[in-house]
Formats: structure tokens, C-alpha cells, sequence
């Protein structure tokens, strides 16, 4: 299977000019065209538009012509599977959400599955659920590669989902993102790329799944995105990785066999199966406001 990341770099607002440079994009796939092409968060209008959510927000089925469009345009010669990050306005209800659709040459767009981020975040930079409502549902939904799911960004940074999606049979994980840049490490990289990166590797080889992580670079408002898209292999190797300031294409070919020989070395998925039922007992147990009798002093 052969990945290429499109870590796009938006002018803030202005999606006439990003889909230019998306079609740019495009075209230089052609040569070796990917089965898979992964965009961002916010790929085509940039992240932080607060009120101008409601005016750039679209239909997916909108958003997944206007990708369509973009792909016939760049004079692509094949069909290809995309995932991207957009703001969504469903009959006036607004999600930051992704889609991920089959592009044919033609043009036209297959909507394959919508992904609406689940944990909105509301603290420090971040504004998000002044203007978004939140998603309600984690799917692991049928690709020609198996059963993928879709993460958006902080959805990410909460364990249950990426063990949610593993347990409902996602074999591949889909993670637009934007994310800000935070800290500084000893190494002189930013505490916040080491970070998602050291994430990635134990979700990739707790659960046994190829994650494919497409972030946002550029700057807006002062506040720097750090790119740095990565490929993760099923054992936590890191396939292939961009760097965290610039527009770029990260291309990765990955074998899905190596799933099934990674769950067979390190069969935590399987344990997790079997224990999973108790564990969600446990949530429906009374908690314990008392020691037993033989453990009180």
C-alpha cells in the first residue's frame, strides 16, 4: 500500500488559494501514484478561524467534490482514497470533523465515512467549543486496506479512543491534526513533537495498527503548527516522518501483512478482548467507600 502525506500549510481563510496549492500538490503524485493520500486538520482554510468557522464551513458531501474537483484538475490519471480534515456545517450544525472518499479521475467524490471530533479542545490557544458542536460516535469503518478509523487531533491524546477503535477491528489509524508547538526538549525539539511522536509509537504497538498522522504547519496568529506527519508501523517504528515548519509530501510504502505478524508477537489486542467485559463491568460496579474489615489498622 502507498501512502503520501500532503502536510499543507493554508493561508489562513482563504480556500480559493489552498486548493490551488493542493491541485500543485496533486500533480506531483502523479508520477507515482499513491493508494492513499492523507491531508490534515482545517487542511484547506486553516485551524484558528474562530467566527469565520461559519462562513468556510461546508456539507461533506460539498467538501468531498470540491476534493474531487481538486484531483481532476491536477489531471489525475487513477482513483485514489483520500482522508482530510474540514469544518463541517450539517443544516446548520457545526462540526470540526474529517472525511475520508474515493476520488475518481473524473472528478466525481464517494463519501466513504464522516468523522466529527469527539474532545473539543477548550483551554489555553484553543477555542473550539465556542464554535463546534461535538462528535458523538468512533467507527471503524471498511476500506479496500482493511478497517481504518479517524482521530482528530486531541481525540487522539485520550487512550479509550484509539482502544475503542482497535477493538472494533480498525487496522489502520487515520490522524488529522493541529497542533501548536509547546516546550523545548534538551534535543532542541519541541516538547510537543517529542511527545506525539512517543504517543503514536504505543498506540501503533499496544494495538498492532499502521497510524498515519497528516499535521498542519504554518503559522496563525503568532501560533506555530508543527507539521511533522509521520507513518508509524504496527511494532511503534516510525516508517517515515516530515519536518515540522513547511508545505511537503511524506510518501511511505507499507506492508499491511506486518499487522497480523506484530499481533502475533505481542498479542495485547487479544488480552484486551478477553479482559475488556470486566473492565466495563467494573464501570457499572458500586465503588467501594469502605476498606474491608481485614484491611482496616
Amino acid at each position: 500500500m502507498k501512502i503520501a502525506i500532503v502536510q499543507t500549510k493554508p493561508r489562513k481563510g482563504d480556500r480559493d488559494a489552498n486548493v490551488r496549492d493542493l491541485i500543485d500538490a496533486f500533480k506531483q503524485l502523479h508520477s507515482d501514484p499513491p493508494d492513499l493520500v492523507a491531508l490534515p486538520e482545517a487542511a484547506l482554510t486553516g485551524y484558528f478561524l474562530e467566527g469565520g468557522v461559519y462562513e468556510l464551513a461546508e456539507s461533506a458531501s460539498a467538501f468531498g467534490r470540491r476534493l474531487g474537483a481538486a484531483w481532476h484538475a491536477s489531471g489525475a490519471g487513477k482513483a485514489v482514497d483520500i482522508v482530510s480534515g474540514f469544518f463541517e456545517n450539517d443544516d446548520g450544525t457545526y462540526y470540526n470533523s474529517a472525511v475520508y472518499a474515493k476520488l475518481d479521475p473524473s472528478g466525481s467524490a464517494q463519501i466513504v465515512h464522516v468523522h466529527r471530533k469527539l474532545f473539543l479542545p477548550t483551554y489555553g490557544v484553543f477555542d473550539e467549543e465556542r464554535f463546534h458542536s461535538r462528535g458523538k460516535r468512533l467507527e471503524a469503518f471498511p476500506t479496500q486496506f482493511g478497517r481504518a478509523a479517524i482521530m482528530i487531533c486531541e481525540d487522539a491524546w485520550h487512550g479509550i479512543v484509539p482502544t475503542i477503535a482497535a477493538v472494533k477491528g480498525a487496522r489502520l489509524f487515520l490522524i488529522p491534526s493541529a497542533s501548536p508547538g509547546r516546550g523545548i526538549q534538551g534535543t532542541g525539539e519541541l516538547e510537543s513533537i517529542g511527545r506525539w511522536r512517543t504517543l503514536l509509537q504505543n498506540y501503533a504497538s499496544e494495538h498492532g495498527v499502521f497510524i498515519v498522522y497528516a499535521g498542519l504547519a504554518g503559522f496563525e496568529g503568532g501560533k506555530g503548527m508543527t507539521g511533522s506527519s509521520q507513518v508509524i508501523g504496527p511494532r511503534g517504528d516510525v516508517v517515515v516522518t516530515a519536518g515540522p515548519l513547511d508545505a511537503c509530501i511524506v510518501r511511505a510504502e507499507i506492508d499491511l501483512s506486518e499487522i497480523d505478524v506484530a499481533r502475533a508477537g505481542l498479542p495485547l489486542l487479544g488480552d484486551l478482548h478477553a479482559v475488556l467485559p470486566d473492565l466495563l463491568a467494573e464501570l457499572e460496579a458500586p465503588s467501594v467507600t469502605e476498606l474491608p474489615s481485614e484491611l482496616r489498622r
